[in-house]
Parts: structure tokens; sequence; C-alpha cells
């Protein structure tokens, strides 16, 4: 059903926790070794019971399956290795009864090359859909029409023998990138989201927002002044040595996502979150994508799923946001299915992994924004470590073994410690292993723990319920002299003075000059003392209290 009146429930989105499953790797109930559908309906309830608001589900949709669904063969379908669009009617009620929100990824940057708008555009330079994908001319002397790279290694062009032409690329030869600048190719990924619209979906999670439109004139990117790997393409892979002004962030790409919010915008409640991964110009990306109330409704960027562990970087990301983006929302993660699990960048031992990933969750759930859960962190899940002949992920594959790849993110999710696999599958094989140190963590066996980290996880996301200021209040920073991370979360008459010391020394702080504690507010798993206007804490340790 459809409306233009915006429903008193339409900003459920701005301080929401997401929780976001990868399918393959959540639960399978076919015994073929892969996640499915049924999985994720099977295991809703353990999704609820941690006091989230919405799930996020990786891609599901037919696929080659090249890399792992986000190469995309048919938009309105659901891959037969993951079931139906029966199951996925039925999961979604079921989600829907337990109260969450379904959020669905859209990745429309660039199909499967075995989808049929691609297979009809390679056949020749004048059939309907000849102009749906980025083409262009060779050199004359053969070499591909500019300097563009894949981020999954290797130019950014593959050439075609029957259309003797080049086409673009961004990630895999496989991922040729659509054209957005042709109308009809908008129609189309719009005329998709629109069917999952109608079948009820509560938003999209859009995969590589910024690279929908490139430079119609296919110039050359200029070389980076500082050549530097990001989370995007890591150190051992020459993207980073280009400077990325025309094969992504066109401008162009703001009218399109208009059209987009307009089209979500007939229906009630629904949101946006859009991934944003532009380098140093990010913050500037996200304040355009979300600004005024007609594009997203929010962004998340790669700045937060690096190994900086300290009160000064989470400080300046936090800062940075605000100061650059006045009107738009940020959604904030540790981790997700791209990067190396946060236990293992932010703990500096095995033995602290329970402290820090409990620490984790409480500095995130207190920032000012939505959040994002990866599966299995609410168990402290480290990454694991794979061997070669293991490997799925092409990407590791390729740059192996200067990088790993993402296949150590992306280990199936451990339920009940003491059987096969730790209860994901009843195959012999799984698709990628279960580590023994996962399934000692496994849902089961920290169910009968109290101590645990996932029922923190439950006391954490409850206690963000409980005070209106941490879903969508004011966030200032203190300065102070020692080396931790100081804020007040405010909101009408509730004030909160939050001090974590992210170091793995006691420190005592003494407060500034206009801020002082009225009384100290238990927060789960922290038991930091004050006295006065100065506050102990021990060792990787948060304090809460309410400030006058």
């Amino acid at each position: 059903m459809t409306s233009t009146k915006k429903a008193a429930g339409a900003d459920w989105w701005r301080g929401s926790v997401i929780y976001q499953v990868y399918p393959r790797s959540f639960q399978d109930t076919d015994a073929n070794g892969l996640g499915d559908i049924k999985g994720i309906t099977r295991r809703l309830p353990h999704i609820a019971a941690l006091g989230v608001d919405a799930i996020w589900l990786a891609p599901f949709f037919t696929s080659p399956m090249a890399d792992m669904g986000y190469d995309v063969a048919d938009y309105c379908d659901v891959d037969p290795i993951f079931g139906t669009l029966a199951d996925f009617d039925e999961m979604m009620a079921a989600a829907h009864q337990l109260g969450l929100k379904v959020i669905i990824d859209q990745v429309i940057s660039h199909t499967s090359d075995q989808h049929p708008w691609f297979v009809e555009s390679r056949t020749s330079r004048d059939n309907a859909k000849a102009d749906w994908y980025v083409w262009a001319d060779p050199k004359p002397d053969g070499t591909a029409p500019n300097n563009w790279l894949s981020i999954f290694g290797g130019p950014g062009w593959e050439w075609d023998g029957v259309r003797r032409q080049y086409y673009q690329h961004n990630f895999l030869t496989s991922q040729p990138d659509l054209n957005f600048h042709n109308s009809d190719v908008q129609d189309a990924v719009l005329a998709a989201v629109k069917f999952w619209l109608e079948r009820g979906v509560d938003g999209f999670r859009l995969d590589t927002v910024n690279y929908y439109f490139c430079d119609k004139k296919l110039r050359d990117n200029p070389p980076a002044l500082v050549a530097t790997g990001g989370l995007d393409a890591p150190e051992s892979n020459p993207y980073g040595m280009q400077n990325h002004l025309y094969d992504k962030t066109q401008p162009e790409n703001v009218n399109f996502l208009k059209r987009f919010r307009a089209l979500l915008d007939q229906y009630e409640d629904r949101t946006t979150v859009g991934e944003v991964g532009d380098g140093a110009r990010s913050l500037q990306t996200v304040a355009a994508y979300t600004s005024g109330g007609d594009k997203l409704h929010m962004c998340y960027t790669f700045d937060l799923l690096g190994p900086d562990f300290t009160p000064a970087h989470f400080r300046r990301c936090v800062s940075d946001f605000q100061d650059n983006v006045v009107d738009g929302w940020v959604c904030w993660a540790f981790s997700n299915h791209d990067v190396q699990r946060h236990v293992s960048r932010f703990a500096e031992t095995e033995a602290e992994q329970p402290r820090v990933a409990k620490l984790a969750i409480s500095l995130l759930s207190t920032l000012r924004g939505s959040i994002c859960l990866y599966q299995g962190e609410e168990l402290g899940l480290p990454e694991a470590e794979l061997a070669f002949e293991d490997l799925r992920d092409p990407y590791g594959i390729r740059f192996w073994p200067a990088f790993k790849g993402r296949d150590g993110c992306r280990t199936p999710m451990p339920w009940e410690a003491s059987r096969a696999h730790a209860g994901f599958t009843t195959a012999d094989k799984s698709w990628l292993p279960v580590p023994y140190q996962h399934a000692a963590l496994a849902v089961d066996k920290q169910e009968a723990e109290e101590a645990s980290v996932l029922h923190h996880y439950r006391q954490t996301l409850a206690f963000r319920k409980e005070h209106a200021a941490l879903r969508d209040g004011d966030m200032t920073f203190l300065d102070t002299e020692e080396d931790i991370l100081a804020f007040t979360r405010q909101k009408g008459n509730e004030a909160l003075l939050f001090v974590f010391n992210l170091s793995r020394k006691p420190v005592k702080v003494t407060l500034p000059a206009g801020i002082a504690i009225a009384n100290t507010v238990p927060m789960p798993g922290f038991g930091a003392a004050h006295a006065g206007k100065v506050i102990t804490l021990a060792a990787l340790d948060v304090f809460c209290g309410k400030a006058v």
C-alpha cells in the first residue's frame, strides 16, 4: 500500500540499531553447506532478543556468485541456493511479527555479466540495450580508453571481442558497470526497487552508492598526491595510487538519489543507508547525499572500520562528521562483511578480546547516529585464520598473501558448541570452515554464561533504548588533560556523561570546569567510580553518570 503522507513512525531509522546478516553464513537448513533464507527465519528470535530494530540482508538475488552475490543476474528473484521468493516472504512476515524491520542490499552500480541486460548489450553496438553499460573504443594502439583501475586488481576495463570495445568494471571483469547516464537504466533499476517495496521491505542498503556515474568524457584519474592504501583497497593494491576524480562520485549522482528518494517517499516508513567509499572526500560526499531530506536518509563511511582504537581517532571521526554533515545522518559500524572483525583489530592480546568486545559495543551504542552490528560480533568473534586453499573470496585470492581477503570475517555463525560445524550445517562440509575458536564462543555456550559478551550486548542495547538522549540527542566532546574519550549526550532534561578509557592502564580523570556529576548511572558490565569531579577508571573501562 502506498501513501504520500509521512507516517508517525517515518523516522524509526534515526538512532536505530541494525543487525547485518550474511545469508550464506548464518544458518543452513537444507544441508548443502550454505546458509539460506529459511535459516534466517529460524534464527530471527536470536536477533530480536538482542534488542535491535532492523536486519540488513546481504544479497540473496539470482547470481553466478563470482563475488558471493554482489554480481546480480536477476534483481527480482531469490537465488536457488538461498531458497525462493515464498521463503523470503515468510521470513519477512516472521521478522515483522517480531518487531524487526527488513533492509535489503541493492547492488545497482554494476550487474553480473550473466544478467540478461548485459548479455543483450554485448551482442552489438546498436541493440536496444547497447548503451546500458559503459562501453568505450580502445586507444589507437588497442589499449584501454583511460587509466582507471579495478578495486579487485588490474585495469578497470575489459575487452569484448564481439563489440570490439572495452567495458568498464570497478570490481571483477564479470561485474560490468551500468551506464547511469542512460535514463532507461535508471528506470529499470528503480523498477526493481519498486518490486521489493511492493513486497513490503522496509529499506535498502545501497552498495557502493557513489559509484553509479562515471565521467562522461572518460578522463584519466590523476595520481594521488600521497599513495596510500585504504579500507577499500589495501596497500598491496595500486588502486590507492590514483586520485579517483573521474571514475566515481560524479555530480550527476545527486539527482539520481533524488529520484530514488522520491520513489521511497511514496511508501510509508521506508529508509535508505548508503555505503560511501571515497577516501578523503567521504564526509563531503555523505553531506551531499544526506542533506535536504530529499536524498538518502543516512550513510556510512569506512572511518571506524580500521585498526585505530584511540580516543583521538574516535573524536576526530565524529567531530568531522558533525562539522561537515549539518542536516544529514550517519550509521556507525565497527565491523561488516568486508573488513577484519574489530575484536581482532582492536585487541592487543587474545585474553583481552572479551573485554574489548564489551567496551566496543558500549562505545558504539553511545555515539550519535544509527549503528550497525555484524553477525557474530555479539559473540566477540575474532577474525578467522584460513588457509589459502579454503579461500572463496576472489579479492583475497588475487592479492594473497599480502592481503588475505574478506573470508576471515565471513565464516559461518557458531550456534551450538558441541555439534559439527558449530550447528551451522549438517552437511559434511560448510562453504567456509568454522574455526574451533569460534565454536568455543557459540551462542548456546554464551547463553549459559551470565558474564558473556552475548549477554553484555543485550544489556547494552537495552541501556541505549532506555535513554532518549542516546537515540538522537546532542553530542558534545569534553577536553581533559588525560588521554581519554569524554563526551555528553543530551536531550531535553537528560544529560549523560560518558568517559572511556581505551588504554591498557588505569587512569584518573578530573572533569573540566562547567561539568559536574549528579550521580552515577550504572552502565552494563562496567563500574568505574567517581569522587566529586574525579573519575577513576580501570584499563579498558567506561564511566557513565548524569551530568549537571
